[in-house]
């Protein structure tokens, strides 16, 4: 049995589908335990996953939203990243004839962002938990936190924009060849 281009796709957009389903449940999970933080305090501690963020509560709670908010900007962020590539896969708009086209350079660009976007509030994330156990504060390790990895996510911005950059001149390219015919 040959692998196949459409094959590969094909798999790559059921896979982006669980992507997105976790990390939708993720972002929901962590939204959703910061509004029961506010209605039970003691249900901190059976936050999401290995989440136990109740020393930080205690500590306060204008410190505990904060981090909950950078937790969950942080897994929208991812969740929006997986819609993109779901859209882009499920609509059809690229197209292995034609590569090189508006719909799919603005897709690199919009992907760019949002992982910049991703590794900016990640950085952000991990220097404020850093700070707060700094001031004496019992926090969880940032890889529970979905924090981690800021360094890598900037990473990938700058290689998806160096992309993004090859398509801009492609379509450039090809908008001349198909001028010249």
């Amino acid at each position: 049995m040959e692998i196949t281009t459409k094959r590969t796709l094909n798999v790559l957009l059921i896979l982006s589908w669980v992507i997105f389903v976790g990390v939708c449940v993720e972002a929901g999970g962590f939204i959703v335990n910061a509004f029961f933080a506010l209605v039970n305090p003691a249900v901190v501690k059976h936050l999401w996953h290995e989440t136990d963020l109740s020393a930080l509560l205690q500590y306060n709670t204008g410190y505990f939203f904060a981090e909950m908010l950078l937790m969950s900007v942080v897994a929208v962020l991812k969740a929006w990243l997986f819609y993109l590539i779901i859209k882009i896969m499920h609509d059809k708009n690229f197209s292995m004839v034609q590569p090189f086209n508006k719909e799919v350079r603005r897709f690199i660009f919009n992907i760019a962002c949002i992982t910049f976007m991703i590794g900016l509030f990640s950085w952000w994330g991990v220097k404020y938990t850093g700070w707060l156990v700094g001031q004496g504060v019992a926090m969880p390790d940032v890889q529970y936190l979905r924090l981690g990895g800021a360094d890598v996510w900037l990473f990938m911005s700058v290689t998806l924009f160096v992309i993004g950059q090859i398509f801009k001149r492609g379509v450039e390219i090809q908008a001349e060849n198909e001028l010249t015919i």
